[in-house]
Formats: structure tokens, sequence, C-alpha cells
């Protein structure tokens, strides 16, 4: 049996996510979650599975067991734009460039999440497709 939300509710993952190097206030911030917001139920699945090597979210808060969501900016990526986002699944963070525009970061964090997939070479974090299929998407030709 597989736990947690087969859809991913940005709620919970807002309440447990902690900023370092950006302030939760700033429109780098806000356009990150107007784009997870803007995704699809599959690309959020494999946004997590791009930042924490799972699929899915467990059910509530008591269940991450005080682990957190990091999101890091930092300033060493120059010219910012030109860089994809970092993550290091083991502990859940995320590092992005200080991108200039919601275009650009929703761009690149497409790409990585679409394309940057080698913490799941056996395979194991799959996702089901509506039809009940499991399947490693690709989203590139939607």
């Amino acid at each position: 049996m597989v736990c947690g939300f087969p859809d991913i509710p940005l709620d919970i993952l807002k309440s447990v996510a902690v900023y370092k190097g950006v302030e939760q206030s700033s429109p780098l911030v806000t356009w990150f979650w107007d784009t997870l917001e803007a995704f699809q139920p599959v690309e959020r699945s494999l946004f997590l599975r791009f930042v924490w090597g799972r699929t899915r979210l467990p059910r509530n808060i008591a269940d991450f067991r005080g682990r957190d969501f990091v999101i890091q900016v930092l300033d060493k990526y120059q010219p910012p734009d030109e860089f994809l986002p970092e993550s290091y699944t083991c502990f859940f963070l995320l590092k992005m460039p200080r991108y200039s525009s919601k275009q650009i970061l929703e761009e690149k964090l497409r790409y990585a999440i679409n394309f940057c997939k080698s913490i799941d070479t056996d395979d194991y974090a799959r996702i089901t497709r509506g039809d009940g299929e499991d399947s490693d998407l690709d989203l590139g030709s939607q």
C-alpha cells in the first residue's frame, strides 16, 4: 500500500518550508510558489521526486517527523538565469539561483524536474498516469 496524497497539497509543503538566503516574502519565493500552483498534479509529483526522491507527500505535518523542505537561494550562480536549480534529496533541499523573472524560474524548474533524473536510475519512484499505468513521463510532448 502506498501512503500519502496522490496530488500534492501545497499548503502542507509550504507549512514545512524554510528559507535560506532569501526572505519568504521575496518576489523569487512568490514566483516559486506560483509556479508550483500552476503545475499539473503529475508535474508536482515530478518536482517532489526531484527534491525528495519521492512522488507523494506524507498525509499530515506530523508525518514529516521534523523534516523541513529547505529552499536555499545562492548568489554564486552568475549569471543566474543560465543555471538550473539543484536538489539534494537526502536533505529535502532545493538550491536556486536568484532568477530575474518568474518565466525563467518556471522554465528552469520545468526542465530540471523533467530531465534531471539521476536520483531515480532504478525507476523506484514511478508516476502513475490517469489510466492506471505506471510510467516515467516525458512532459515535453504535452
